[in-house]
């Protein structure tokens, strides 16, 4: 065949990759500053910690700045003995990522293949789909509970995804509380489904938000893992410690799990920066106190906010809060732009209907929140007087 006759090296690629579409990060402030001549771009996209990092975690990171030139411990070893001692568990029981995306990966290079299958909720995290797609493996998407739910609105169907667990399943996934709704299931209803779930079948909980959560009885997925040797708890950096750009997570298993996922781990996948702030960050009570805090009083404030107004909320125990709106999410992101505020679309411009004219809001510090909610209701506002004249 001559070379002008062959196809692209682009075609020649996997057909479950090629019918990926990629996931879209949050839109930059300097993006939003540029197009639209805004100076004070305010991100609420991201569920970033509006306090910033924690203050022993940066102090960790000027120490290592030295070391630059040497590469990281590719164990992680005073890391994982940080975690192990943090969280009452063992060494061996940890796997670290660049990121809990990673470890969600790892689980995904592990145990998913062509023929086999992963269960996971409608409005559940992206990259379940995206890692399981990867793998070449079938997403069975669970509906989620209807908006009228009198249990949780648009939460996890866990009997429902249970029945949906068949000979070809290999992983479930669960986020507790979930991104993007905020919603979350309680202990009775998450020993539930590890009952039904069959012993050979991963579940992996992912708890990237639990340290926002206040209530005594909400699960600790580490706590259950001495019951259940087929759970794989994740946790991140990237929130309520506030080290989002340095990309640090970790899993807790049964140890022969984090072998396997070790095994499909890169070398040297979290740097040594991230490393040393991780292992500081996770001592800083006072700074995880006082996010928890900022974090509560911003849900009151957004929900207070939400009920003087009359707009719809989804119930969040996160670091954010899901709004719905009566237009496309897209066109009110757009508006929200123009206000110099960035939020996260849950939808396009012409949705309808469902988490489709939803805003997923991060919550920020009392003044960030106060300017966002009157951004948004100007923007509702220049939306309605539209649709007005047009009719």
């Amino acid at each position: 065949m001559d070379r002008e006759e062959r196809p692209s090296a682009a075609v020649r690629a996997r057909a479950c990759v090629q019918a990926i579409s990629p996931y879209v990060p949050g839109k930059p402030v300097e993006e939003v500053a540029r197009e639209h001549g805004i100076s004070d771009v305010l991100k609420l996209a991201s569920n970033e910690n509006p306090l910033g990092a924690s203050p022993r975690a940066v102090e960790a990171l000027r120490e290592g700045l030295t070391d630059l030139h040497v590469y990281p411990d590719g164990s992680g070893y005073r890391l994982k003995r940080a975690i192990a001692d943090h969280y009452g568990v063992h060494p061996e029981q940890i796997t670290l990522g660049n990121g809990s995306n990673d470890v969600l990966e790892l689980v995904a290079r592990a145990y998913l293949e062509p023929g086999a299958n992963a269960v996971f909720s409608e409005h559940a995290f992206a990259v379940y789909p995206l890692a399981t797609q990867a793998a070449g493996a079938e997403a069975k998407v669970v509906p989620a509970r209807p908006p009228d739910d009198p249990v949780m609105p648009f939460g996890a169907d866990l009997e429902a995804m249970a029945a949906a667990i068949d000979e070809r399943t290999r992983v479930v996934f669960l986020a507790n509380p979930n991104n993007p709704t905020g919603t979350w299931v309680e202990a009775a209803q998450l020993r539930g489904l590890l009952d039904a779930v069959p012993e050979d079948v991963i579940v992996v909980l992912d708890e990237a938000y639990t340290e926002y959560v206040e209530e005594p009885s909400f699960p600790d997925g580490i706590e259950l893992l001495a019951h259940y040797p087929n759970l794989v708890v994740t946790r991140t950096f990237s929130k309520i410690f506030g080290l989002a750009a340095l990309r640090v997570g970790f899993a807790v298993s049964d140890p022969a799990i984090a072998s396997l996922l070790d095994r499909v781990r890169h070398p040297f996948n979290v740097n040594a920066l991230a490393l040393q702030a991780a292992e500081a960050a996770l001592e800083d009570a006072a700074f995880i106190n006082e996010s928890r805090a900022v974090n509560r009083a911003g849900l009151e404030q957004w929900q207070a906010a939400a009920r003087e107004r009359g707009w719809s909320t989804v119930p969040s125990r996160a670091n954010f809060i899901t709004v719905l709106t009566p237009f496309g999410a897209g066109r009110v992101f757009e508006q929200m732009l123009r206000e110099g505020v960035i939020v996260r679309p849950l939808g396009g411009p012409d949705a309808r209907g469902g988490l489709s004219t939803a805003l997923r809001i991060t919550i920020g510090t009392a003044e960030q929140n106060e300017r966002a909610v009157a951004a948004l209701e100007r923007a509702l506002g220049r939306l309605a007087a539209e649709d007005e004249s047009d009719d």
